[in-house]
Order: C-alpha cells, then structure tokens, then sequence
C-alpha cells in the first residue's frame, strides 16, 4: 500500500512538472487585407443589393495547422455597393452609411472574435464568435474552409439584432413592397 501511494505521488509530481514546461504552440497569421474580399448581399420583397466591405485587420490562429481561433475588424465606412452605378449607388452606399442602417459616424467599425472552433472535416471548422455592429454584440454561428494560406467562410446576419431596422417588417407594418428582409448573407474570401 505505502509502494503503490509512493508511485502515485511520483507520478503526479512527473506529470505536474511535465505540464508545467509544456507550452502550446499557437501561430498568428495575419490576414493580407489587399488581397482579401468580403462581399454583402442584402434582400428585399423587390429584389436584392450587393457589395464589397473592406477588412482593417484580421488574424487566424492555428495550433499545429489546426484553426483555433480570429480576430476581425472591419471597416463600416468603406460600405460600397457593386450592383449598381451613378447616382443609384451613391444614392444607397450614402443610406446604408446613414443612422437608417449602420451609422458609420458613431460606429466606423464592426468586429468579429472567433470563441470556439471545432473541426467539421479536413479543411473545414464550424466556428462560433461575438460578432459586434454598431456597439451591439450579438453571438453568430458560421463555417470557415482553409486551404493553404486561403480560407473562405459564410455567414449569415440577423441585422435587426444590431439595431439595423430600416424596412424590417418585424418592426413595421404596411411596408409592402418597400420591405427589407431581416437577414444579409457575408462571403469572405481571405489570404494570410
């Protein structure tokens, strides 16, 4: 009894000490935001609207080769639409930068911080993270691929969590064909 208690007492000091000198071994890798590409695309009753948003900075961590977390930050103000041009575009860049959408004034930047990743397959993770839009943070759910030094993911937003309520129907009635769908889809296509 007082062997197998002695050995017990060793093997947790070994074990403990072991720990104590084992680091984990977590690589940063820094989003090239010039050649990375994040595309909106938001829907109405009539049709839909799209375009680009740029990244200011972004980091993806890996544990041996394995994505295990991220950091973005976003740029509000450089909100451009694609899909339309002249005045109809200056028209709707200028609306979506208003208070009516995501005030860029007050609220230049967006967030998005990686809180667990876990593997779906060999190149995919199906992520979880605080997503912030105008001062409010809201949890989103999403899926990101890497390939090499590439990775693409896709999420969808709720935008009326964010207090984004213009011609939502969950706040206004009789908008009829002036209705704005809650929900915009983001696709990132990244470089690191």
């Amino acid at each position: 009894m007082k062997k197998t208690l002695k050995n017990l007492v060793i093997i947790t000091f070994v074990t403990l000490l072991t720990a104590s000198f084992t680091t984990i071994d977590i690589e940063k890798k820094e989003v090239k935001v010039e050649n990375s590409k994040v595309v909106w695309k938001g829907y109405k009753v009539t049709g839909s609207h799209e375009g680009t948003i740029s990244i200011n900075s972004g980091t993806l961590m890996f544990e041996d080769d394995k994505l295990t977390g991220g950091e973005f930050e976003i740029d509000m103000t450089s909100i451009n639409t694609t899909d339309l041009e002249g005045e109809y575009k200056d028209k709707l860049d200028g609306h979506l930068k208003s208070d009516d959408f995501f005030g860029i004034e007050t609220y230049p930047t967006a967030t998005l911080v990686f809180k667990n990743v876990t593997s779906s397959g060999k190149n995919a993770y199906n992520v979880t993270g605080d997503l912030t839009v105008k001062g409010k943070t809201n949890p989103v759910s999403f899926t990101i691929s890497i390939y090499g030094n590439k990775a693409t993911a896709s999420l969808k937003v709720d935008r009326t969590k964010y207090d984004v309520r213009y011609g939502s129907t969950s706040f206004f009635d009789n908008l009829k064909d002036k209705a704005i769908y809650d929900e915009f889809d983001l696709v990132a296509d990244l470089e690191f």
